[in-house]
């Protein structure tokens, strides 16, 4: 069926509502307004209060409560409502609900799901547009996880309830109304690509470019572009930036030996740094110029109206493929 980005989570949602009654959704607004972004529009009238509860407008409390649910062996997937607003729970997520497990040397797990609308490109207000990954990819006990079409929205979304680990779920704002055809079904019986695991978009031969959540579709229109211009690039999504599956971008470069790491978080200690390095160390030998970063800029989010020049667009991606193609 299609299906937009939204209506993915909200169906892999549903799905997980269905399958274990130890899955309980908890949010501001999520239940009868069915969230500002309506992806769980509709989920608190099927499954009552109980299951989908509005909270009250306390980020920290929402985290500190799903905490004490999940080592009563509920299963709670929490929406922060705006990335900007997660901050007032930094700390029970990297403090407690990272630390538990090896706290507890394995004994108790914390199987929480931490659903944040992420990035810029709507026209938001301030708070309303950061790019906060790097922080919790930073943090020792927490997978974090960004999809950036409608089925990877469904199949993580599935894959991350499941999991007796903590996931930060990183869901791109503006892939919100993006639309594909997806086939639930087919997804559950294969399973998918597992959930630590990297997707080649595109093949190429003459550079990669490694991008996830909202930039994943500019690097594809960006390698469309270059093919135009006779340049073959090899698009990776990343999927999950913690753990991230280096040995895909690793045999990518060693094909290629150019790289170019996209993101929206400004350059500066973001993750296109870390993926710098390592490859960097990995791939020494094969690499024909130094790795590339393009990102935000090294300021706060900037006005609605000046989002555009902030954003990473294919000018951007192409300008950077360029220098590399020239080394």
């Amino acid at each position: 069926m299609k299906t937009t980005f939204a209506g993915a989570i909200n169906y892999g949602l549903r799905r997980a509502l269905e399958d274990d009654p130890k899955v309980i959704l908890m949010g501001e607004d999520i239940g009868r307004l069915g969230g500002v972004f309506r992806v769980t529009d509709t989920l608190q009238k099927d499954f009552g209060n109980n299951r989908v509860m509005d909270t009250p407008l306390a980020e920290s409390g929402i985290i500190g409560t799903a905490f004490g649910m999940a080592l009563r062996g509920l299963r709670p997937v929490c929406e922060i409502q705006f990335d900007g607003f997660v901050y007032p729970a930094f700390d029970q997520i990297v403090c407690q609900v990272a630390k538990i497990h090896y706290r507890t040397q394995g004994k108790v797990v914390a199987p929480i799901t931490i659903r944040i609308p992420c990035g810029g490109g709507i026209g938001s207000v301030e708070h309303h547009s950061e790019s906060p990954e790097a922080y919790f990819a930073h943090t020792a006990g927490l997978r974090v996880m960004s999809p950036s079409n409608p089925a990877d929205a469904y199949l993580m979304i599935r894959q991350a309830v499941a999991l007796d680990d903590p996931v930060v779920f990183f869901e791109p704002k503006r892939r919100y109304w993006d639309k594909a055809e997806v086939d639930f079904d087919q997804l559950d019986r294969d399973g998918g690509l597992a959930l630590d695991q990297a997707r080649v978009c595109t093949s190429g031969e003459d550079a990669t470019i490694v991008a996830y959540g909202g930039t994943v579709a500019t690097a594809l229109t960006a390698a469309d572009i270059a093919g135009t211009e006779g340049h073959s690039l090899e698009v990776i999504d990343l999927r999950s930036l913690s753990p991230i599956d280096f040995d895909t971008i690793e045999t990518s470069v060693r094909k290629t030996g150019r790289l170019v790491v996209v993101h929206e978080a400004p350059v500066f200690g973001g993750l296109g740094a870390e993926i710098a390095a390592r490859i960097t160390e990995r791939c020494f030998y094969q690499l024909e110029a130094p790795v590339m970063r393009v990102g935000g800029f090294d300021i706060p989010y900037p006005p609605a109206k000046l989002e555009r020049h902030h954003l990473p667009d294919p000018d951007r991606i192409l300008a950077a493929v360029d220098r590399t193609l020239a080394a």
